[in-house]
């Protein structure tokens, strides 16, 4: 998809190579670091990591395309293998109890056939991170796509809403939410405030990317 190269491996969106030339955040690495300043004062978050920088035109941008608008799993194959070796290699992520992917609607279900989100937690698991999934939190309302809008357009016109089902089962569990793209934040915020319900422990957030403007 970037290089051209026609020798992949089956589960492969693009070459090892091409991999290791992904635009890493390493945010991991920096004590308040800008996506977790995002839900500052907004709710309560432990922890929040983006693997990559997402940008227009970018390679990144094509993976997350390819996944959401082309049905293309193998994308979310790659993005949550990225995502389970930072949660691997990470101290702080070695308690959690639940993943937790940010529900769609049933109607954006029935469009797209699958869960981004959903795809990108059992990629995660497939690469070594076990951790169960928790299917109870629900999409209540559909929302026009926020990938390409700014910062400013997305937090004005998100207006997100979910139902947490078997939310005792989260209570004093240490639980991580996981997403594709973190933008402004609002529909990670409207997500971890419903969550925050139900008394669990605490509350993670690990996205695939990380939008610049």
């Amino acid at each position: 998809m970037q290089c051209g190269t026609d020798v992949l491996e089956d589960q492969y969106v693009i070459c090892k190579h091409c991999e290791s030339q992904l635009p890493f955040t390493n945010f991991s690495q920096i004590q308040n670091s800008p996506v977790e300043k995002i839900f500052w004062g907004r709710v309560k978050i432990q922890t929040v990591v983006s693997i990559l920088f997402f940008t227009k035109e970018s390679i990144v941008q094509k993976i997350v395309f390819e996944l959401k608008y082309k049905q293309n799993k193998k994308a979310g194959y790659l993005l949550g293998k990225l995502i389970a070796n930072e949660l691997i290699y990470s101290n702080k992520h070695k308690h959690i109890d639940y993943l937790i992917p940010i529900p769609i609607s049933r109607k954006r279900l029935r469009g797209r056939g699958f869960n981004q989100a959903q795809v990108i937690c059992e990629s995660i698991i497939a690469h070594g991170y076990n951790i169960p999934i928790f299917k109870g939190l629900v999409k209540l309302k559909d929302t026009p796509t926020q990938t390409h809008k700014d910062r400013k357009n997305r937090g004005n016109q998100t207006n997100s809403f979910f139902f947490l089902n078997d939310f005792e089962n989260l209570t004093n569990k240490h639980l991580l939410i996981i997403d594709d793209v973190l933008t402004t934040g609002a529909t990670l915020e409207a997500a971890s405030y419903i969550l925050s319900q139900s008394n669990p422990a605490s509350i993670h957030i690990a996205t695939a990317a990380y939008t610049l403007h």
